[in-house]
């Protein structure tokens, strides 16, 4: 395997332990929870039906904000008693103070953001710690189906070209590119295909990557 700029690095056993998932948990959703430590203030960028901000509320006892714009699931995490502000992400993070939170979640939306390096660097002001998962464009199906000529359709990208939300999709090693270049230091990666963890070539098996990264203003802080 070529050797990246940025060391790829895979899951370490963190502070709060293990993951533990339960079946109304997601497996990577369990495992961004298990990054995340008791007690900490927690923003949850796109927490559609507010389930891991309930979890974590309930499991680690967090302060917990989450940012949602369709109706529908805005209620649902109302219902939920997690605390919802109804606001659309590409307008940007500027109600919130310079590193408000100790950790900042963006699950499964990076991909459907129209100015992807901006919501990264505000996800760094506002927190001491990012998380973010996206669909894997590498995993090996996609470049089947490219070579068939037709766009991949799978479990994480269901979606047909013509009606899809996902306008940048990205492999792992991409990621790891602009995180290098927006100087973020990549801490954790966990990969998935389905409810599985992939630790075997998680670029061409994996379906949906997951990583954690700290804030550039913790290096200048030290």
């Amino acid at each position: 395997m070529i050797a990246r700029k940025t060391t790829r690095v895979r899951d370490q056993a963190s502070g709060s332990g293990e993951p533990v998932a339960p079946q109304h948990v997601r497996a990577d959703l369990a495992r961004i929870a298990s990054w995340i430590e008791p007690g900490s203030r927690v923003l949850d960028l796109g927490c559609a039906d507010g389930a891991l901000l309930a979890y974590l509320h309930k499991t680690k006892q967090v302060t917990g904000v989450g940012v949602e714009l369709d109706d529908k699931q805005v209620i649902a995490a109302v219902r939920r008693g997690v605390c919802v502000i109804q606001q659309n992400l590409e307008d940007g993070l500027a109600l919130f103070d310079d590193q408000q939170f100790d950790t900042v979640v963006l699950s499964r939306t990076l991909q459907s953001m129209h100015n992807t390096e901006h919501i990264l660097r505000e996800m760094a002001r506002v927190a001491r710690y990012g998380i973010v998962s996206f669909p894997n464009f590498g995993y090996w199906p996609h470049g089947w189906s490219i070579l068939r000529g037709r766009m991949p359709v799978t479990g994480e990208m269901p979606f047909q070209w013509f009606d899809t939300p996902n306008i940048h999709l990205c492999t792992l090693s991409d990621f790891e590119d602009l995180a290098l270049a927006l100087q973020l230091r990549i801490t954790h990666l966990a990969t998935f295909n389905g409810k599985k963890e992939v630790k075997l070539l998680p670029g061409w098996r994996s379906t949906l990557a997951v990583y954690r990264f700290e804030s550039p203003r913790l290096s200048e802080e030290a």
